[in-house]
């Protein structure tokens, strides 16, 4: 039985590229998680104890994990932990390994851009009686067959006169978040 587990913390080293024994690409890397607090007799923030996972990052997740994070970027995991008994000739211990599900950079330090990654070959023959799966290999995975995407945020009303388009012009997504 496997717990899941979610983490924020800092990449302590760039992900390195590994692979399984048939191949498969794997992106391995330690994550540090501290936790900070409040001293009000000091007025301070403080850091607390750091615990330091092992992440495996695997298949296509995988690959886009060594493509967009680098050493002291903050990321959020989420998968599954394993704790692991070591032992060598000198000491013992355990370690925490956690095998992820999903990882994205922490937007609350800083700003992220996304780019829709082409597909490999292997996922895309493991879908390929899926009909679905055939539309998300193209540049725009949500247009409709044969039309060309529309930016939502620049759409105007097909009643809308030149005279309205000032009134219609886009909103800024900061304008429109609804909390």
């Amino acid at each position: 039985m496997s717990d899941h587990i979610t983490l924020v913390g800092n990449i302590v080293g760039d992900p390195e590229e590994r692979a399984t024994r048939t191949g498969e690409a794997i992106a391995a890397f330690r994550l540090a998680v501290s936790e900070r607090r409040f001293d009000r007799e000091r007025g301070q923030w403080v850091d607390g104890h750091t615990n330091y996972y092992a992440v495996s990052v695997f298949g296509e997740l995988g690959r886009n994990a060594l493509a967009s994070l680098r050493k002291g970027e903050r990321v959020i995991v989420a998968g599954r932990l394993r704790l692991r008994e070591w032992e060598t000739e000198a000491k013992r211990g355990v370690s925490a390994d956690v095998t992820a599900d999903a990882v994205g950079h922490d937007l609350r330090w800083g700003v992220s851009s996304f780019a829709r990654g082409a597909r490999s070959q292997s996922s895309a023959a493991r879908g390929a009686d899926d009909d679905a799966t055939t539309a998300e290999s193209s540049d725009e995975a949500w247009a409709v067959p044969g039309a060309a995407p529309e930016d939502p945020r620049t759409a105007l009303t097909p009643t809308a006169d030149a005279d309205d388009r000032e009134a219609s012009a886009p909103v800024e997504a900061a304008d429109s978040t609804p909390f």
